[in-house]
């Protein structure tokens, strides 16, 4: 277990150089040693490419991949070109050195400006870790793929390339109330030598890869089955190859504490599969609502972090229901949504421990059920 001690120490380095990016730095552990590919959502300035660059800087002697991807970006600029020398001699042999078939860590910023010269060959690297060209086939050493983008993809087209990436992150500026931290993280890091960030090498993740595929996860078995069942009712899309990845997620969730086998806090990790920024709160609440039964002391500490509720959050978010519901023309879809999500807050509120404020926000929520059942 001492290379889970190893990449522990390097999380918590990152995390020191980006306050508030917690959350997203321990996930990118998880997808690290479950070998799963991690996407970054969020506007510009939130540091998705520092907090990479920070990462592949940690893994010593990879070779790692960064690169921003435009709407005319070529085969060649990702993959690298043909070598001439054999070209000379007749044979279409690509020159891999420095390019992502070569790289252990790759990090693609704008993923979705990814265009049909080079999809089929991302798709194929992504998902089978495969590189493909012509009569060439080799296996990719990469130990994971992040991707980054703004938006989410509105081409349908590109909607596979998003199901390559099991793990969703939103990526927000930090609150206000940490600037002050924030500016002094971002000035350390600048100033940080080189010889005072701990490594992890390639070969110590892959051995926690390995070690990760020999979780047991008997003691979750149902709990998992039934909380894929309960998804797919509330309409989040769980496919069949989904659900088998998702469990790489939860036994490195377990590994990473250190343990040889899952326990119920592990499922944590399923918050992260969404497909839709309005999915984030949906998922949040019902796994919550599964792990919040976790008795065990050795969860994972994102497991739990920051799922007591906020009375006021929630009150504003009925009122927001509330208005949206009363205001608008809404789709069938829409509709759909704020039930959803009025289930959510509902769920929260039970979690409320101030029994005046949690009878306000239930007389809130009534109102606004009685609201929808007056439109049916």
């Amino acid at each position: 277990m001492e290379t889970v001690d190893q990449l522990n120490k390097v999380l918590s380095f990152v995390k020191e150089s980006f306050v508030g990016k917690n959350e997203i730095i321990d996930l990118l552990g998880i997808s690290l040693i479950a070998r799963e590919n991690a996407f970054l959502l969020g506007p510009p300035g939130t540091a998705k490419s520092a907090i990479i660059r920070q990462l592949s800087m940690c893994i010593e002697g990879g070779k790692n991949f960064e690169y921003l991807l435009t709407r005319f970006t070529e085969p060649n600029e990702i993959f690298g070109p043909f070598d001439i020398r054999k070209l000379k001699e007749g044979e279409l042999v690509t020159n891999t050195e420095g390019m992502m078939p070569e790289a252990s860590l790759v990090f693609l910023d704008e993923i979705f400006n990814a265009n049909s010269a080079i999809l089929n060959s991302l798709l194929m690297a992504l998902n089978e870790r495969i590189f493909r060209r012509g009569r060439e086939t080799r296996k990719l050493p990469a130990l994971m793929f992040v991707g980054a983008s703004n938006v989410l993809p509105e081409d349908e087209t590109l909607n596979a390339l998003l199901d390559r990436f099991l793990v969703r992150m939103k990526c927000d500026y930090v609150d206000p109330d940490l600037l002050n931290e924030v500016l002094l993280a971002g000035w350390t890091l600048e100033n940080r030598e080189a010889s005072e960030r701990p490594f992890i090498i390639p070969e110590e993740v892959v051995t926690l890869q390995q070690a990760c595929r020999k979780v047991d996860l008997t003691p979750i078995r149902k709990q998992y089955v039934d909380l894929v069942h309960s998804l797919r009712s509330t309409g989040i899309k769980v496919s069949d190859r989904r659900g088998v990845k998702i469990q790489n997620l939860i036994a490195a969730s377990a590994l990473m504490c250190k343990r040889k086998e899952a326990i119920l806090s592990d499922l944590w990790v399923m918050k992260y599969i969404w497909d839709t920024e309005e999915q984030i709160e949906i998922l949040a609440g019902i796994i919550d609502s599964v792990i919040a039964k976790e008795t065990s002391m050795h969860s994972h500490p994102q497991a739990l972090f920051n799922t007591a509720p906020n009375g006021e959050e929630l009150i504003k978010e009925v009122q927001l229901l509330q208005n949206r519901w009363s205001t608008q023309t809404l789709s069938f879809e829409e509709q759909n949504v704020i039930k959803d999500k009025l289930r959510y807050v509902q769920t929260r509120n039970s979690w409320i421990k101030n029994a005046e404020h949690q009878q306000h926000i239930q007389t809130a929520i009534d109102s606004l059920w009685q609201s929808i059942l007056q439109a049916v």
